[in-house]
């Protein structure tokens, strides 16, 4: 009988990082370490997409795409993975088919082999594009599902899911579980679903914040899964995917050959370890993060959320209302349609939940952002809101029923146009689109050093 294999894509120069220490690490972090990556048997590396292009240039003082150029000087044999929100792209709102077009072709060209597109409401609409544009660039399309629960989102759901998005023309598929709430039992049966039902690989993706995502990771694997996300261990656990080693040895133990060198994980852990260390030191890593927090499995939200739902009420005096609006999220979502809490959905509904709590009057204070979800500006929500709350909301406006990017024009040109003193290249074009202000404070701090210094008034004091 012919030995189970199983391929393992490494997180930690992406989401490890994103996940436990907020994307701060330097690409001069990753250089010294990334040959002895690429020699010790990932199928992919993701290092690319998410929060990291947007850290560089805000908090880092990086050009993103000539990280990625580093990178894939470095690494040969394994591929190069990022994430993308559909026509959301890294940011939060959509963006025209020509930029995205011209966003996904500089990727591949810049290195990407790999991109896995997801969309908040797991709306086709919102990946066509980037799934056409990823394939003409010459990379592969990974089609993620936005993995979460409700009565709408059965197996039959994300199955039906699977058959849209390959019809579209990915490559792969991704099962995306970003708050850690795939249960072992529901990771099996759902691969095998999938795996009945399309031809394509598909690979898993869960967090640890909940505790049972190496459990999931096995019983994904037993169904035949083909690829699962792991973070070597010093960039692991808590709010990060479970540790490449650990599931490397148990695995191999179970008879599943995972092409993994452990020699080499355990140089590569030895080498992130002091990295890992001095985020904790200077408080880059908070060690919340660390925990596990099994509320994420009763309240369905992922543990970025939950953290960020308490210093938002911290920061409004009122902590103490902390388990009232995690009983009010799962209020809000139901009624907004079952949105899958995710990026940029997930933020958007705890607002709603926090200010419908503090306020004591439900939808009296209703952020934009709602307003144009509930207008279908996003995308089509997974279950039909009723017609009482979107009066509450946006009243007798109209909800549009094509994708929401049909109603954008053209971008390029005015980029292009108001980026030309200080873009000197597509990528830098493509850069000021996507974040106008850090871009241009990095790219005109490229181009003159003291261009943001400044005047300083200096007072000289003598004594007599």
């Amino acid at each position: 009988m012919e030995k189970k294999s199983i391929k393992f894509m490494e997180t930690a120069l992406r989401d490890g990082h994103q996940s436990l220490a907020a994307t701060r690490m330097k690409t001069e972090q990753m250089v010294p370490i990334l040959d002895t990556l690429d020699q010790a048997g990932y199928y992919s590396l993701e290092v690319w997409g998410g929060a990291t292009f947007d850290t560089c240039l805000r908090y880092l003082n990086e050009d993103p795409w000539e990280r990625l150029r580093v990178i894939r000087k470095h690494v040969k044999n394994s591929k190069l993975q990022m994430l993308l929100r559909g026509q959301n792209l890294l940011g939060y709102k959509n963006y025209a088919d020509d930029f995205v077009k011209l966003f996904v072709k500089k990727s591949v060209e810049n290195g990407i082999d790999i991109i896995r597109i997801f969309d908040a409401l797991n709306d086709p609409r919102n990946l066509r594009v980037a799934i056409e544009a990823a394939k003409k660039a010459g990379g592969q399309a990974q089609a993620a599902i936005s993995y979460t629960t409700s009565e709408i989102h059965t197996n039959k759901y994300f199955v039906d899911l699977a058959r849209q998005y390959e019809k579209l023309g990915a490559d792969s598929l991704a099962i995306k579980d970003m708050a850690g709430i795939l249960t072992p039992k529901n990771a099996y049966e759902l691969v095998s679903d999938i795996k009945d039902a399309v031809d394509i690989p598909l690979e898993v993706h869960t967090h640890a914040t909940s505790g049972i995502a190496s459990m999931t990771y096995l019983e994904a694997v037993k169904a035949g899964a083909d690829i699962i996300d792991t973070a070597i261990s010093p960039f692991a656990s808590g709010t990060s995917q479970p540790a490449t080693e650990s599931m490397a040895i148990a695995l191999e133990d179970m008879g599943v050959d995972t092409g993994l060198d452990t020699k080499l994980l355990q140089e590569i852990a030895d080498y992130f370890k002091p990295i890992r260390d001095q985020f904790l030191a200077d408080g880059t890593i908070n060690p919340k993060v660390l925990e596990v927090e099994p509320k994420a499995l009763e309240y369905q939200v992922p543990g970025g959320m939950l953290s960020n739902l308490l210093s938002q009420l911290t920061d409004a005096g009122q902590a103490d209302k902390y388990d009232d609006v995690l009983r009010e999220v799962p209020k809000v979502r139901a009624e907004l349609g079952f949105p899958p809490l995710v990026t940029p959905l997930s933020q958007m509904v705890g607002t709603q939940s926090v200010m419908n709590v503090l306020t004591n009057d439900r939808y009296k204070m209703v952020p934009n952002e709602i307003k144009e979800y509930v207008k279908g500006l996003y995308g089509k929500s997974p279950a039909p809101i009723t017609k009482e709350i979107k009066e509450k909301i946006i009243g007798n406006e109209e909800v549009i029923q094509c994708r929401p990017a049909d109603l954008l024009d053209p971008q390029l040109p005015e980029i292009y146009e108001n980026g030309k003193d200080f873009c000197e290249s597509d990528e830098d074009f493509l850069s000021f689109g996507l974040f106008p202000q850090s871009a241009e404070h990095y790219l005109k701090k490229r181009k003159d050093p003291f261009y943001d210094v400044p005047i300083q008034n200096i007072t000289v004091e003598t004594e007599f």
